[in-house]
């Protein structure tokens, strides 16, 4: 089969487009023929090394944690059969065409395959902070990169529960935003006194995706560090404010992802989709770090 994959860290030219074995599933896993990946910035992270102490590969890797396609091979105690289509994480790297995984949903006919490729880490991540902040109807939550793939999800659902959003993004999707519900605001330098003009009163959470040093304008907008989370910015560990990473990754957090979409009419905004062969220029996309949308491999 055909696989992304690099064989020492380094930048986007490691990546090579390889024949590799396709690989058997064994007790509890499937096997998928994927239709499309996620690509997400972990992905360059590991590739670079940056993330080496704490998440160390094999070599030949294949790089990829999102995945959507149809069960191809079944191992023994999997409950899937084969032809389902399903999305989730893969365990063998999802920029390939075939992986194995065992963290599956069933991905619903009204999702295309780019957005079900697009919900496991965007709707986890979000889904996981909106529960440590505890955020409730008639608050307001100040959301950090809304027009991000996670604090866009996080900023609908947030709506959806009955909160005012105020959403920070780039001037080219302020208008997204508004028409998703949230209140928009321009980042950048004079964030914060923007930010206080658009609310009709306290901010009572934030959630920083973007890890841009907006944690101590955010501190200072709050009164109090309770109730900040931030995904994205290392200084969280000095500032004292959650660093949140991981999750719990299960069949009943995919399908309550997916649930959002279908029921609750969070819409995925996809960036560009790549062919397999051109993995690296996805990657160097997502890090340039400004790519207007989820961003996908096209594989099958």
């Amino acid at each position: 089969m055909r696989a992304i994959t690099f064989s020492a860290y380094g930048g986007p030219d490691v990546l090579q487009l390889s024949e590799v074995p396709v690989p058997e599933p064994g007790p509890g896993q499937v096997r998928l023929a994927i239709r499309a990946a996620g690509i997400n910035p972990i992905d360059w992270k590991i590739r670079s090394g940056f993330m080496q102490q704490n998440f160390q590969v094999a070599f030949p890797h294949i790089p990829g944690l999102e995945v959507a396609g149809v069960v191809d091979a079944v191992g023994e105690g999997a409950d899937f059969a084969v032809g389902d289509e399903v999305f989730g994480w893969s365990e063998t790297g999802a920029y390939a065409e075939y992986a194995l995984a065992k963290t599956l949903a069933p991905k619903p006919a009204g999702i295309s395959w780019a957005d079900a490729a697009a919900l496991p880490v965007a709707g986890e991540t979000a889904l996981r902070v909106l529960g440590l902040l505890d955020v409730r109807e008639g608050e307001t939550l100040l959301v950090h990169g809304a027009s991000g793939t996670v604090g866009r999800f996080a900023a609908q659902v947030a709506v959806a529960k009955g909160l005012t959003v105020i959403g920070t993004a780039g001037s080219r999707n302020l208008d997204d935003l508004k028409s998703l519900g949230v209140v928009p605001v321009l980042y950048g330098d004079g964030w914060l006194d923007r930010v206080r003009e658009a609310a009709s009163g306290p901010v009572d959470a934030v959630f920083d995706t973007t890890g841009h040093g907006v944690l101590p304008g955010s501190v200072e907008l709050r009164g109090t560090k309770d109730r900040v989370i931030t995904i994205a910015d290392g200084a969280a560990f000095e500032l004292g404010i959650p660093f949140s990473s991981g999750g719990e990754q299960s069949r009943e957090v995919l399908t309550g992802i997916a649930g959002w979409v279908t029921d609750r009419g969070v819409r995925i905004a996809q960036g560009r989709s790549y062919p397999l062969a051109e993995a690296a220029a996805a990657q160097i996309e997502s890090q340039d770090g400004h790519p207007g949308g989820k961003l996908t491999l096209a594989v099958g």
